[in-house]
């Protein structure tokens, strides 16, 4: 039954991703979301333990960078409070220093799922390398500079470097009909 509440709920959020909504009043009945759980389920990616882990995890199985594309991970690293860091899906790129996040037990909304939170990159050298976050409770964003590892894209590290040697070759106009 859990496993059906939590599907149901995956695909509630997959539905209504493009929309910008405040997270509802926790029911007795609903789940209680931690951030790697969710951002598995909604990323796709395949990683397991604490949030701090994922980007070790990454770097020999998926790509992992520095800008933001819609459906990676951020993997935020730990510190003070977020002693076991945290992960939050880009749903949405605005510019090149603001992004929208779905992600898990954030803050103000412990065990529930934020749809859509603005994150802004506030590092000197624009690498999404520390970042502030937007805090419901005071609809604003925190006062927090988080540092964060970077971002985890779906899709296989070598199947992606597999095919950007491939396309490399086989460029227009050469010789191919």
């Amino acid at each position: 039954m859990k496993q059906l509440k939590a599907a149901v709920v995956a695909a509630t959020l997959a539905f209504s991703l493009f929309g910008v909504t405040a997270p509802a009043s926790a029911k007795a009945d609903e789940p209680y979301w931690q951030c790697v759980t969710f951002a598995r389920m909604f990323s796709g990616i395949q990683i397991f333990g604490d949030a701090w882990t994922w980007w070790n995890q990454a770097t020999s199985r998926f790509r992992t960078g520095r800008a933001p594309e819609t459906g990676s991970v951020l993997v935020f690293r730990p510190e003070g409070r977020m002693s076991r860091g945290h992960v939050a899906v880009v749903s949405d790129i605005l510019t090149d220093r603001v992004i929208r996040v779905t992600h898990a037990n954030w803050g103000g909304s412990r065990g529930r799922v934020e749809e859509n939170v603005t994150v802004v990159d506030v590092s000197g050298a624009n690498d999404w390398s520390q970042v502030k976050v937007w805090y419901n409770p005071i609809h604003d964003l925190g006062t927090t500079v988080y540092p964060t590892y970077g971002f985890i894209y779906h899709g296989a590290r070598d199947a992606y470097r597999a095919g950007t040697e491939i396309a490399s070759v086989a460029t227009p106009g050469a010789g191919h009909n």
